[in-house]
């Protein structure tokens, strides 16, 4: 395990940022997630850390060694493509072993019982000598996730590894990964553009924007407190409405206002998390209520997405399965007061 930390790292290909003076800590042992749009510069971080690109400026720092310099090979990682990148020639046990055959350090029966240790680790025993061709894809996806750890690296780099396998799938994998972070406690860094994969395996997201990082924290912090509305709409998809906020009012326009009192006067935009508001025929005692008009419900199963109009706005609202709105129907839209947020 190690410490991971960059210093004004920055990546560019012609006139282009891809990684603007970043300035990056993970802390050893940590699962931190590299989350945000195509294009925002987490890939390219990742293939920093990895040795695969080379920067234009910055430093990279994994444990006490300086890295900066050092070829792919000589950083003793482990990472894992979004497409596995497994030999087809080779067996299970073959594609397992191979980065111990390429380090040359132990004997064959030494490299072999690593081999059996990871396999037992990713619940792939008996399946040794197998081909990939004869594998599913989460099994796929388990096996290059045993190559990645076999040679026991001090961070483990995972480049999207989920996004080829189904959403019943994705999500029992989420699970095997969470558990092997906490039985083998390996620094972490994985790269993806799901929020929702992002919010339930890190323990640290940090959220990318043009090359360089809008915020950083826990998955809970961020979700809770967005600092700006490009995180407030990535993470959760909240509903934004812009407002001008004159003496603790927002104002909304069409005549609507909120009380916000302690807020600093000026333009900005009203955070509604969906899960936080509530359609009823009349706001509950301490609730904050606004007329809306009902626009469209799309059921869910466990849920449904109600889509109101709030004067010139649009908002979403996630109501239970049960509820039923007609398009058209007059509502309030409810929320506690501590639940919206200016930013």
């Amino acid at each position: 395990m190690a410490e991971v930390a960059v210093s004004a790292l920055t990546k560019r290909f012609g006139a282009l940022a891809a990684l603007d003076a970043v300035d990056l800590v993970i802390p050893d042992g940590a699962f931190a997630a590299l989350l945000g749009p195509s294009g925002c510069g987490k890939t390219t971080f990742l293939r920093l850390l990895a040795g695969l690109e080379t920067p234009t400026s910055g430093r990279i720092r994994i444990g006490d060694a300086d890295v900066t310099g050092l070829p792919p090979e000589r950083r003793g990682l482990g990472m894992m493509f979004q497409s596995y990148a497994l030999f087809p020639h080779m067996t299970v046990a073959e594609n397992i072993r191979f980065p111990l055959r390429m380090r040359g350090a132990e004997a064959r029966d030494a490299q072999m019982a690593r081999v059996e240790r990871a396999l037992r680790l990713v619940q792939l025993e008996g399946f040794a000598d197998r081909f990939p061709r004869q594998l599913s894809g989460g099994q796929q996806q388990r096996v290059a996730l045993a190559r990645a750890m076999i040679a026991d690296p001090p961070v483990l780099l995972l480049d999207e590894p989920l996004s080829n396998l189904d959403a019943q799938l994705r999500k029992d994998m989420q699970v095997e990964l969470i558990e092997l972070h906490r039985k083998l406690g390996i620094t972490t860094v994985l790269v993806t553009h799901d929020q929702d994969e992002a919010l339930s395996l890190a323990d640290r997201v940090v959220l990318m924007r043009q090359g360089r990082i809008e915020q950083q924290g826990t998955a809970r912090e961020i979700y809770a407190a967005p600092r700006t509305a490009f995180a407030a709409r990535f993470l959760g998809a909240a509903n934004l409405v812009p407002v001008e906020v004159r003496d603790g009012v927002a104002r909304l326009g069409d005549g609507l206002a909120v009380d916000l009192p302690g807020t600093a006067d000026g333009r900005a935009e009203l955070v509604l998390r969906q899960e936080d508001l509530h359609l009823r025929a009349a706001p509950e005692p301490g609730e904050v209520g606004l007329p809306v008009t009902i626009v469209a419900a799309a059921y869910h199963g466990a849920a449904q997405r109600v889509v109101a109009a709030l004067g010139r706005h649009r908002v979403s609202v996630i109501a239970p399965p049960e509820a039923s709105w007609a398009t058209g129907a007059e509502a309030s839209l409810c929320w506690r007061p501590g639940s919206a947020r200016l930013v």
